[in-house]
């Protein structure tokens, strides 16, 4: 089914190519796994169980490790209620709709296709915005959805996950067990392990980092011609930066490992290096875009950006 949200080529190439390049990856870790530890089997069934649970679950860990919990009409009538207007507006299915306790403003999507799609905000976002901040918001997050690019950061971020998962393995399998000059040997193997593991980890945070950057301009853009209002959503993008910039980052380190899936990075008072690997663009970029949206529109200039 076809969304309203405006298409945009640019982010479907951007994301073959780095679909295809991550794929290339996998097959070399996958092969350099099975001769090095002499057990394709292993490898592929833990590769395929993970890969699996990953696509298949992906909501459901997500929400479990932020704190969300699905609430019905009843409990959040206003936040169903801009949900229910966005999706009639754009032509697609209603996501399952969540509600997570934290403070730090917030929101994300996830599922593997529009028809078992999850948003969630923040109790800190919902107390912090107004309706058509809100609705801005919740608009970048359906256009992920709907551009299916949530189904390609989890499935892209998956190499990244079992590169992991290998090193801990490497650390307490009994294929690393043994004496004498076994020890050598299973030493030897442990680190070219590592090695390999350390590499595709690296070349794959690279790939989703610049595919993750790319495509929340591209849910800037749409949303903002979703709902006609760029100045609603740079509004929102102002607050929510300033707010998770107050909050100290011992706090946010739970959060920061969702950051390719939030609205906003959880980053704190002092990113330093990590704004250089930061899975957003910076919020310079994202209000002038919008900026440049509004003017086109019509619209008032963008908060920050009026001249």
């Amino acid at each position: 089914m076809q969304s309203r949200f405006r298409s945009d080529r640019r982010l479907t190439v951007r994301m073959g190519i780095t679909l295809f390049l991550l794929g290339l990856l996998y097959v070399a870790f996958v092969a350099a796994l099975i001769v090095l530890l002499k057990s394709w089997v292993l490898v592929v069934v833990v590769a395929a169980a993970a890969l699996a649970a990953q696509y298949w679950f992906s909501d459901r860990i997500a929400l479990y490790a932020m704190h969300g919990r699905v609430v019905e009409r009843e409990e959040y009538p206003e936040l169903h209620a801009v949900v229910d207007r966005l999706c009639a507006i754009a032509d697609m299915p209603k996501p399952v709709v969540a509600v997570s306790n934290m403070d730090m403003p917030n929101a994300f999507a996830t599922g593997r296709n529009p028809d078992n799609a999850v948003v969630c905000v923040t109790t800190g976002l919902l107390r912090r915005l107004e309706t058509s901040e809100l609705e801005g918001v919740l608009a970048h997050e359906l256009s992920h959805v709907a551009h299916k690019d949530v189904a390609v950061i989890t499935v892209a971020s998956f190499l990244g996950v079992i590169a992991g998962l290998v090193v801990r393995f490497a650390f307490y399998s009994e294929l690393f067990g043994g004496r004498g000059r076994k020890d050598q040997n299973t030493l030897a193997v442990f680190a070219m392990v590592m090695g390999v593991s350390a590499a595709v980890y690296a070349i794959s945070f690279l790939l989703i980092r610049a595919l993750s950057r790319y495509r929340e301009l591209a849910a800037d853009r749409a949303a903002a011609l979703l709902t006609g209002r760029p100045s609603a959503l740079a509004s929102a993008l102002t607050k929510v930066t300033g707010d998770i910039a107050r909050i100290p980052s011992e706090d946010l380190r739970t959060a920061q490992a969702f950051n390719a899936f939030y609205f906003t990075p959880a980053l704190g008072s002092d990113p330093g290096v990590a704004r250089l690997f930061s899975t957003h663009p910076s919020l310079e970029q994202r209000l002038e875009q919008l900026g440049r949206i509004s003017a086109e529109l019509g619209e008032a200039a963008a908060p920050g950006k009026a001249g």
